[in-house]
Formats: structure tokens, sequence, C-alpha cells
């Protein structure tokens, strides 16, 4: 996976292009801004100088619509990035499947018909890369959705998220909303939940990688067969990126966000390990999901207005870890 290591240089034709939308001087709402991904836009909206709206849980339940209602009422913002939700890895999706498909219909519902009712301007809506077909060709491309039967290990979630894509279309067809839906693959970075529970596949090695080693052990298991190919993005390329499309993509398609390569589970676990420091033996457990066989995103539609992801994957490890490390009394266990 080759690409520039240094964020914000070399997007050949970004910074010329003609702006759609302009975010300067915007009163902008950043929903899930305790997450990994709402962390990194309030990151990246601060780095270009401006200062988002957030709401804690105690403030607003996304999930309640009168609570979502009144403080849309109150505050009025002109933007909405929508990155709240309930999410997690396989083992999360397969024993909490109600929650997953409830608590993420209910938010974007929620969300999204407030900020029609106060007239807001822009709602950036993310959705996930498990929302295309299980069997999809690859690289996957927007045209893929709903084209077939989705990965049973996530369905619950990729239903809800595909429900939250067509229903910021609707408000564009009826209501003439300009409402856009981001489908990023797989992401990883600062802030990111390392609960063996609940964690996706590089915290969740990270953090075994990192137990191990210290452990003195000479062994890791990795789920499955190690042979599945997943696309990693950090979390802080996504946060570019979306602040990009807001002032740069205005259409019903869902467009996809990635890195357009990909590797194969057990040699990022691999990865990791020398990241970590870890110098055991990878021992696969077939006996455990592997998921969708592979995993590949079509980013030609971003890359073709202006935008590449500028962090490569084992830079990007190194920045997770070099977190992972100085919050471990605070990261999620």
């Amino acid at each position: 996976m080759i690409l520039n290591q240094r964020r914000g240089i070399g997007r050949t034709g970004v910074r010329s292009l003609t702006k759609l939308y302009k975010l300067a001087g915007k009163r902008i709402y950043v929903a899930g801004h305790r997450g990994m991904v709402g962390a990194a836009l309030v990151r990246q909206l601060r780095k270009l100088g401006m200062e988002p709206l957030t709401t804690s849980r105690d403030e607003v339940d996304l999930r309640n619509q009168a609570d979502v209602r009144h403080w849309f009422e109150v505050h009025k913002p002109d933007v909405v990035f929508l990155a709240a939700a309930t999410v997690g890895g396989i083992l999360a999706n397969a024993t909490r499947p109600a929650e997953f498909i409830y608590d993420n219909l209910v938010i974007e519902t929620n969300v999204i018909d407030a900020a029609h009712r106060n007239d807001t301007e822009r709602v950036i809506f993310l959705g996930s890369s498990c929302i295309y077909p299980k069997h999809a060709p690859q690289p996957i491309s927007e045209d893929s959705l709903l084209t077939g039967p989705l990965e049973p290990t996530n369905q619950w979630y990729a239903i809800a998220k595909i429900a939250g894509v067509k229903l910021a279309q609707a408000y564009r067809e009826q209501y003439g909303r300009h409402y856009i839906s981001v489908m990023p693959t797989n992401l990883y970075g600062r802030g990111d939940n390392f609960n063996l529970e609940g964690a996706h596949v590089i915290p969740a090695l990270m953090r075994k990688a990192h137990e191990a080693k210290l452990a003195g052990s000479d062994k890791l298991s990795v789920w499955g067969t190690g042979q599945v190919r997943r696309e990693f993005l950090l979390v802080d390329d996504l946060a570019d990126a979306l602040v990009f499309l807001a002032e740069h993509y205005d259409a019903p398609d869902p467009i996809n966000v990635g890195v357009g390569s990909d590797i194969a589970i057990k040699e990022l676990a691999t990865l990791i390990c020398d990241v970590v420091g870890f110098e055991g033996e990878l021992a696969t457990d077939p006996t455990k999901p592997d998921g969708t066989p592979r995993k590949l995103m079509d980013v030609s539609r971003i890359n073709s207005l202006g935008w590449h992801a500028q962090t490569s994957l084992d830079v990007g490890l190194r920045d997770t870890y070099d977190w992972y490390l100085q919050n471990l009394g605070k990261v999620r266990s």
C-alpha cells in the first residue's frame, strides 16, 4: 500500500476546485463527536479555523425524537456531519443485533428529519462499506448497492445504514435538500475502541499483540483463516475527505471513501506485530468467522473530484499504537 505519508500534500486539483458550498462561517454540528470519526472531524474542522457545535448524550439522546427536535430548533445548524452510530466488530454485531439495527435507524431518522424541519443546508450522512453485497464485484462501486445478499455477520448494521442512505435520497427528492451519503471503508486510528468484545480488527489485534508482548507469550491468535482481504483508512484521512465532500460533492448517489488497495488479515496482523514489537507466532483460528471474503472499495469517483488518501498503513498503525500507549488508562477496555 503505497501512499504519500504526509497528510494534506499532493492532492492534485483539490485546492483549485471551485467549491459548491463553503463551510467557513457556517454553524456546523458534529453528531457523535466523542466517537472515533466525530473526534477526528472536530480536529479537522478546528485545524481549519472552525469551531463545531457538539452535544453530549446527557444533553441530547439522539435516539429521543423530542430531544433532537428541541436541540435543532434552538441551535439551527447550517451543516450536520452525522457520525453518531452504534458500531462494533463481528462479535458485537452477532450478539447485539437489535441494538445495531434499532439505535442506528432511530438516530439517523431523528437527525435527518430534524435537520429538514429546521432548514439545515447540508447533511453529510456517514454510512459504511458493509452496505454492499457480500459477493459484490471487486473493487466495489457505488452502483453495487442492493444488487445482492448482505454479509450475515453485520446485516443488522448494514440494513440500518442502507435505510439512512435512502432517507437522505428521499429528502433530496421530495424536499430538494442537499443531503449526501458517504461510504467509508474500514477505519482505524486515534480514539478507536480497544474493547475485545466490540473492537474491529485493527484495535483488537493491536491490543492482543501488546498484551501478548507484555506477558511474554509465544503465540497470538488471529480470528478466521487470515486469508480474507480488507482495506483500511486512517480516520484522520476520512475527516479530511468529509470536509472536502461537504464543499465539493452534491449528488443523490452515495460516494465511497477509501485508499484503493487492500491487505490479507494475516499480513495485517504481521504488520501490527512489527509495530507493537511482538515476536511470537501467529496462529489463525478457522473456527471463527471470516466475514466477507474481500471488501475493496472503488474510489474512482472521489479520486476524480481530486481527493486521495494520504497516509500509508504502516504510518497509520504506528500513529494509532502511539496513541494507544499514551492513553492506556483511558481507552475502552
